[in-house]
């Protein structure tokens, strides 16, 4: 699915107020599509956006000047994977594979670009990221494919969220349950 996106940015508050504050800041700031806002667990507010690449980072810089210390992660993804805003978006279509990968993570940005860099390092499915809700302010990020594929994802995205700091934990599942794929998505 390819969504037309070719540059995102996303910036995580711990405070709504400041988060619509920013967010306000960030769509005067330059021709930028809100993607995704909203509050999320446990009392934090979203903010993303998709255009070009200078108008992105111009709305980013946007934000992370109106907000400062509230900011708890954030990024810029320019040539994003299409898997990425269609996970988020729950639009990927469910289904049975012979692996599942599975990251988690501390914060709802950093799981975005775990999932872009684990779609990018091999061919899998990218399932979906789950972004904070329910799950204290965690996030995950869901794939399948191949043994080896699902492998080498999980490196990638796991490496780049233990550079920033903020993995939890990963997770191969060689073979899951075939009982187990309608309850995972």
């Amino acid at each position: 699915m390819d969504t037309g996106i070719q540059a995102l940015c996303m910036i995580e508050f711990n405070s709504i107020a400041v988060g619509i504050e920013a967010a306000d800041a960030m769509t005067k700031s330059a021709l930028v599509t809100p993607f995704l806002l909203k509050t999320i667990c446990p009392g934090k507010y979203l903010a993303g956006y998709h255009s070009d690449v200078a108008a992105a980072k111009a709305a980013l810089n946007a934000g992370l000047g109106v907000g400062g210390a509230a900011v708890v992660d954030q990024f810029l993804i320019p040539n994003i994977s299409p898997q990425v805003p269609a996970a988020l978006c729950c639009a990927s279509a469910p289904g049975e594979g012979a692996a599942l990968g599975v990251i988690e993570t501390f914060s709802a940005a950093s799981c975005v670009v775990a999932a872009d860099a684990a779609v990018k390092a091999a061919s899998v499915d990218l399932l979906e990221v789950r972004l904070a809700m329910g799950l204290g302010g965690k996030a995950i990020c869901l794939y399948r494919g191949d043994v080896g594929a699902v492998r080498a994802s999980t490196k990638a995205g796991t490496a780049q969220a233990e550079a920033d700091g903020l993995l939890v934990r990963s997770v191969v599942i060689p073979s899951l349950a075939l009982e187990l794929w309608p309850h995972v998505l």
